[in-house]
């Protein structure tokens, strides 16, 4: 058994470019292309996200890698519109194999601060991947072994969004309302699409809250 930490990668975009290219569609809306300047994105994007014209962000999307448990893509997949989602598959993926260690990863809650409660999760998992692998051995077809796979159970997940629906998502899943699980991963992708993107998301709130020290590692997927 391995207990993993939650990761996000997000694709190596060039932010001014995304901007640029949004403002060139939104542009043929008012035929003002004749005022596009090097910074004339900045102005023209924040007066639109201010009238609420947001359909010009449908223009360009992005795409993240995540390393999550299975209760995040339960509850992330329920956003459709503009987003499109690759899943790992617990119906194909047979965790007693070689090729994923022969072992179970279940992502870490460190959201479960009581220390014998921590405890008492940690034996859950183990008798869950002492059982899969037993199971296995008898012969159990990943069909039949992920019945007992958990919402702790890590998986990876690629999400593409464009920038309207990236928006709507965030708006929803960074709030303290939200899952302590979602929030780890969305806190630090919104505040990375705020630094490149500040004309679409300064103005998007979310848990400031939320221990720093919690955030999953986000790096640049260069591949």
């Amino acid at each position: 058994m391995e207990i993993i930490k939650p990761w996000i990668k997000v694709e190596n975009y060039d932010p001014k470019k995304i901007l640029k290219s949004i403002e060139k569609a939104c542009r043929t809306c008012y035929r003002s292309e004749n005022l596009i300047t090097e910074d004339s994105y900045k102005q023209l994007l924040r007066n639109c996200i201010t009238r609420g014209h947001e359909s010009i962000l449908e223009h360009e999307k992005v795409t993240v890698r995540i390393k999550c448990d299975i209760g995040f893509y339960k509850d992330i997949t329920r956003h459709r519109a503009g987003t499109a989602f690759s899943i790992e598959s617990t119906r194909y993926c047979n965790y007693g194999k070689n090729k994923f260690g022969n072992n179970i990863k279940f992502i870490d809650p460190v959201f479960i601060e009581d220390k014998n409660n921590y405890k008492i999760w940690k034996k859950t998992m183990e008798m869950i991947e002492k059982n899969y692998l037993k199971m296995g051995e008898n012969g159990a077809k990943p069909d039949e072994l992920r019945m007992m796979l958990p919402h702790s159970t890590a998986a990876e997940v690629t999400m593409s969004c464009n920038m309207r629906e990236w928006k709507h998502i965030l708006e929803l899943r960074c709030s303290k309302m939200v899952h302590p699980s979602i929030r780890q991963i969305l806190i630090p992708l919104l505040l990375k699409f705020k630094k490149d993107f500040p004309e679409i998301y300064e103005n998007v709130p979310y848990d400031e809250d939320f221990p720093k020290e919690w955030y999953a590692k986000l790096t640049i997927d260069k591949e």
